[in-house]
């Protein structure tokens, strides 16, 4: 029973990571923005442990595969919504962020849907663009609730998150597109 219960401990950290993008995202709109750095240092070591652990303890499943990156997103859409809504960022920038998503998420369903499962990896472009979107995030945060740092330091972080939008987003469609492509040709 115990071994049972310490096997789901990665995936509870996942779903735990999901479940913080309700709060970050409410305070984010009550701009309780040292309370929102807590939450993110929570949601961070979770993200942190769940792949450590499930590495360590041998428990690699398919729902940690796609709940994973999943959660990250919800969490990081939530966010940059709540800055538009909070005007720390033009609509505009948000809109990239989640459109790189969608485009990235309904080709997976697309996919998958017209050729057959594939394992989920994100690309090093990806895990680029996601890491910008983490930061920028904190450091918008950071500096609402802590301005440490020159507010030209935004500027250059806000047009590196767009850079790497397009970036990341052109290459899962290159990548994906071709793979498909090959498999559409195939007899």
């Amino acid at each position: 029973m115990t071994l049972v219960v310490i096997k789901l401990i990665p995936n509870a950290l996942t779903a735990l990571r999901l479940l913080l993008a309700v709060p970050i995202f409410l305070l984010i709109l009550n701009e309780k923005y040292s309370y929102v750095l807590w939450l993110a240092f929570i949601a961070g070591l979770s993200d942190a442990l769940d792949g450590w652990l499930a590495r360590k303890l041998n428990v690699l499943s398919r729902f940690g595969a796609i709940a994973d990156p999943l959660s990250d997103k919800v969490l990081l859409i939530s966010t940059y919504v709540a800055f538009v809504l909070v005007e720390l960022l033009p609509w505009w920038v948000a809109a990239i962020v989640v459109i790189r998503d969608l485009v990235i998420v309904c080709g997976a369903v697309a996919y998958h849907w017209l050729y057959g499962r594939y394992e989920m990896a994100p690309s090093i472009w990806g895990k680029a663009s996601t890491g910008v979107q983490i930061l920028f995030a904190l450091m918008l945060i950071t500096y609402q609730a802590y301005p440490v740092f020159p507010a030209f330091s935004l500027q250059i972080g806000l047009w590196l998150l767009i850079i790497m939008a397009f970036i990341s987003g052109g290459h899962y469609v290159y990548i994906w597109g071709g793979k498909a492509l090959a498999l559409k040709r195939k007899p």
